[in-house]
């Protein structure tokens, strides 16, 4: 789609436009929406909120979640929980969305920004254990950043795209040095490494269910975690750290980071199709895989032997001399097509807001972001939807390798 023909926000889009991603509406969301209006349970307490907890505890196998305004909030409080204070240091993936970055800053500590590895494009396991090793110092008590003098204090590995980060090595690292892991598993749900879900290996973890996700609130976030101290924390933090519900007596500083009841009702909702959006979305990679294995210059994403990833955002890697095309290329002539697809995001150690963070050396994720391309891959994906925009792909580097031949 050009830039003239660009959406007004609202505006339905064009029956023949392919988007990237969008939420898949199609189980009880309506009926748990009305049942919260006919009830008047509109606001920040009530039956869903306390069932959407439950079903993404038992989901992700831990013993406690709390729902949260969205994935950011949820990452704030999951960082003051793991004890990580101003001027401490936390270690994360240069290859992500901004919010776990952000939320790092937000407690006044600083990113450590790690690469990604080449094959799976997580965070690499060897990356973190090579900066712990080298660049601090451990006295037995505390680890030190060599060259900042601050305390390194946790480490948030950011599962993205559907696929696990390899975890053992990391949380291997962590114990050697007492450091608590934060999972980002938002874009996870649903994933498993080494046979377990995802959100469950570190102190705590981290959804988002934003519309993009895999599953939807519109908005919204959960915490997850094992430590029953640590749940009830989260929970009195996010509801304005309310000691006395009647004098409205408080302690500590809290935050409004509740989610409303009728979000928690559209994520009851999903929730009940989460198996069945998964086994959608490794379809549409799989006929992907299938369609795309031979063209020239595009990788495809690998799925580890330890990992069964949902493959919640399908993207490859286009190699501009082997294609002749590059991905933001490919992306407007797809858009002239009425094809949406996107890049990955400005990976963390370019980002101007975070250019005072640990910047380390991310060949990688330089390479990742210059190359990535995501695809359409909704779990409403048509397979007639699905075959336009495998054509147009196809297709449009044909054309681009015969005008190359052709000079």
């Amino acid at each position: 789609m050009s830039n003239a023909e660009k959406l007004a926000p609202g505006a339905p889009p064009p029956a023949d436009f392919v988007p990237l991603i969008v939420p898949e509406i199609c189980g009880n969301e309506w009926q748990y929406v009305k049942e919260c209006l006919d009830t008047n349970w509109v606001s920040s307490v009530g039956p869903y909120v306390d069932q959407f907890e439950k079903m993404m505890a038992e989901r992700v196998g831990v013993k406690y979640a709390i729902a949260t305004v969205n994935g950011t909030a949820a990452l704030h409080i999951a960082l003051q929980l793991a004890g990580v204070e101003a001027n401490d240091e936390v270690l994360v993936s240069t290859l992500t969305f901004i919010a776990p970055v952000n939320a790092i800053r937000y407690v006044g500590a600083w990113p450590v920004l790690i690469d990604a590895e080449p094959r799976y494009w997580q965070l690499d396991p060897a990356a973190v254990a090579d900066f712990l090793e080298n660049d601090c110092s451990w006295d037995g008590h505390t680890l030190t950043n060599k060259k900042t003098g601050r305390r390194v204090k946790a480490i948030l590995p950011v599962h993205i795209l559907g696929h696990p980060v390899d975890l053992d090595p990391i949380l291997e690292a962590a114990a050697k040095y007492s450091l608590p892991v934060i999972e980002d598993a938002t874009e996870g749900l649903g994933a498993l490494y080494r046979g377990k879900s995802l959100g469950s290996f570190g102190q705590s973890a981290c959804f988002s269910f934003n519309g993009n996700k895999i599953i939807t609130t519109g908005g919204g976030g959960m915490l997850v975690t094992d430590d029953p101290q640590l749940a009830a924390r989260a929970k009195y933090l996010t509801t304005q750290a309310k000691d006395d519900p009647i004098e409205y007596i408080h302690h500590a500083v809290g935050y409004n980071y509740r989610l409303t009841n009728v979000l928690a009702a559209l994520g009851c909702a999903q929730m009940e199709q989460l198996d069945r959006f998964v086994e959608i979305k490794r379809s549409i990679a799989k006929r992907y895989q299938s369609a795309l294995a031979s063209v020239p210059g595009i990788q495809l994403p690998e799925e580890a032997e330890w990992a069964s990833s949902t493959y919640w955002m399908y993207t490859v890697l286009i190699d501009k001399g082997e294609s002749g095309i590059g991905s933001r290329e490919l992306l407007r002539e797809l858009g002239s097509r009425k094809i949406q697809s996107r890049p990955l995001w400005q990976p963390m150690h370019h980002s101007p807001a975070h250019q005072q963070s640990v910047l380390l050396p991310c060949p990688i994720a330089d390479a990742l972001s210059e190359q990535a391309l995501s695809l359409p891959c909704s779990v409403g994906l048509s397979p007639e939807a699905q075959d336009s925009v495998i054509e147009a792909v196809k297709s449009i580097i044909d054309a681009h390798k015969l005008s190359a031949s052709a000079r």
